[in-house]
């Protein structure tokens, strides 16, 4: 971007501009035809990079615009794989619920257990294929990090601390707890007065 003569005259009359050092003083008449050809060469590199500085700067905006909406995307489609995955899942309530309807009385009830039994597992199997892990408390350690105590039982069948019985399980997906286990913890019985 080469200045005119009369842009050029009114930064020497700008204060701000006019205080600046030049880059290297010059008196008129006094540049040799190598350093006006030099200059020229110069104020040429300078525009060329001027202008790559603008398209550079243009691309990085261009692809700072497509990570958001590919970042965008990802969340708004995240669980796309998951649902997938559970569709088979849907189409075996189906096929079950469509057995029960068909069948009589007592081949129903066993169709309809082993038809859902089947989907039970199915389910099992997609959850734990896209990283849900069951917290089994039951027998283990009281762990508050992992089980959440409702109640205590007082028995001498298992050590203090210990969860006896598991009220509701507990999941966690890779590493993150979901949801603590709902457990029953054993505590020792309080020692008779006699």
């Amino acid at each position: 971007m080469k200045k005119t003569a009369d842009e050029q005259q009114a930064d020497m009359n700008d204060p701000a501009v006019a205080t600046e050092e030049p880059i290297a003083p010059l008196e008129l008449g006094s540049v040799t035809p190598e350093q006006f050809t030099e200059l020229k060469d110069r104020a040429s590199k300078a525009d060329e990079n001027w202008n790559r500085l603008l398209r550079v700067t243009a691309d990085f905006e261009n692809f700072k615009k497509r990570a958001a909406r590919e970042k965008t995307d990802a969340i708004k489609f995240a669980n796309e794989g998951v649902l997938q995955k559970l569709i088979p899942v849907l189409d075996s309530f189906d096929m079950a619920l469509a057995a029960v309807q068909s069948a009589d009385g007592g081949a129903a009830t066993q169709s309809l257990q082993t038809g859902v039994n089947m989907v039970f597992q199915q389910l099992k199997k997609t959850l734990a294929e896209t990283g849900l892990e069951e917290v089994d408390a039951t027998g283990r350690t009281f762990d508050p990090n992992l089980h959440e105590a409702v109640s205590q039982k007082e028995t001498s069948e298992a050590p203090e601390g210990q969860v006896v019985q598991q009220l509701r399980k507990g999941y966690k997906f890779r590493e993150r707890l979901l949801r603590p286990a709902s457990v029953v913890v054993a505590r020792q019985p309080a020692a008779k007065n006699g």
